[in-house]
Formats: structure tokens, sequence, C-alpha cells
């Protein structure tokens, strides 16, 4: 049966969806920033979908709920919870045997979900504060970020190096005139006279890995460096 449509409900629904779509797209614009391969317009989807959802459950199925029909709202909202989990598994690479990226844009978009499907839900300020935080942690506290510029000493390099007799040796050498302590090395010969090497190593405080990049280049036998 088609029933008059209330109107005063339907604009506060879409200010939901406005509400939950700006807050997506804030957290969107601050990955856009970096160049993550999901910003501004994948996270303003998946928050204003969320959103969407979440008031077609709570709200779509007044008309045929009786005794005899019963419904549970919280159906949609542990779909979209598995239905983004998938999505947010694409944003993970694994550059090599040690380096995985993706990691924080991928938990970004599930927790820009869940920001959605709160506001969708009517918990607005719920919604907001989820916001407001997950743009804090990833506009501010990064590697990168004075916060924990001190606290992360270890690093991981891709470095692509000529198979020479000494090159290992020095290039040991170089590091430790640094006071760069060698964690882990895997190294595997390619078959162009090269050797390519995961390096996980110690960087000492208040040491700046651009630093290290920089004597790297300068190292005549190594072709390529990936940080």
């Amino acid at each position: 049966m088609i029933t008059a449509i209330d109107w005063r409900l339907n604009l506060e629904f879409l200010f939901r969806l406005a509400l939950a779509g700006a807050c997506g797209a804030a957290i969107g614009y601050e990955r856009l920033n970096r160049l993550k391969s999901a910003g501004l317009r994948t996270h303003f989807i998946v928050a204003i979908a969320s959103a969407l959802m979440m008031i077609v459950s709570k709200y779509a199925y007044f008309d045929v709920v009786s005794e005899a029909v019963k419904l549970d709202p919280s159906r949609v909202a542990a779909g979209i919870v598995s239905g983004v989990s998938f999505l947010g598994a694409g944003m993970i690479f694994r550059r090599n045997q040690s380096t995985v990226t993706g990691l924080t844009t991928a938990a970004g978009i599930w927790g820009t979900a869940g920001c959605g499907m709160a506001i969708g839900g009517g918990l607005y300020v719920m919604g907001i504060a989820g916001t407001v935080a997950i743009f804090l942690v990833q506009a501010f506290i990064h590697r990168d970020s004075p916060i924990l510029k001190n606290a992360v000493s270890a690093e991981c390099f891709h470095i692509v190096m000529r198979d020479e007799p000494g090159a290992m040796t020095e290039l040991r050498s170089r590091l430790r005139m640094y006071n760069v302590e060698i964690m882990n090395i895997k190294a595997k010969k390619e078959g162009n006279g090269n050797v390519s090497m995961d390096l996980q190593i110690r960087l000492p405080l208040h040491f700046d890995a651009g630093d290290l990049m920089n004597m790297m280049e300068e190292f005549p036998a190594i072709q390529a460096v990936e940080y």
C-alpha cells in the first residue's frame, strides 16, 4: 500500500545523508592530500552509502512489521561491517617481503563506514566525534609527524645493488658511519648481475631517513632504493 510521503521525516533523512557525506569527504580529503589510493570520492561514497543503508534498515519496513513479522534493524549494520571489510582489503598492498602499505587507509574506510552508520541511525554526536577522531589521527599521527618522529626508529629499505666483491662490506661500513644498525637482511640474486635486498634497519633518534637515502644514492654499487 502506498502511503503519503512524510516530507519532514524525509528532510531529516536527507540531512543525515548530507552530514554523513561531509564527514566522509573530510576524511577522504586528508587521504587525497597524502596521495593515497582511496581519496575523497571513495570515503564520501562509503559514508553516504552506509548512512543510506542504516536509514533503510531502521525506517523502511514499518508497513510490514506486525506481531507475526519481526525485523532486526541490526542485520544491515552487520552486513555493512562485513562488506566494507572487503573494500578495505583492496587498499592493502605488499610492496616487498618486509613492507606492507595501505593499512591505515583500509582502517580509515572501515571507520568512515562506522561514522556513516552512526549518522544514518540518528547518532549525530557519535558520528561527528568519530569523524574528528579519524581525521586527526590520520592527519597528525603518522611516521613523519613530530609526535612520532622520535618514537619510530626502525625502517625498511628495498635495495637493488650490483653483485660486486666487497660491495656489501662497503655498505655495512657506510651504515656504521651513521650509527645505523642492520636488524635483518633478505637478499636474492637477480639474473642480471644485481642483488635485490630487503633491509630492516634501526636508526638513531633524531636521525633523518632522507639523509640515509642520499648516502645510498651516492654509493656507486646501488642501482635503486625504495623507502
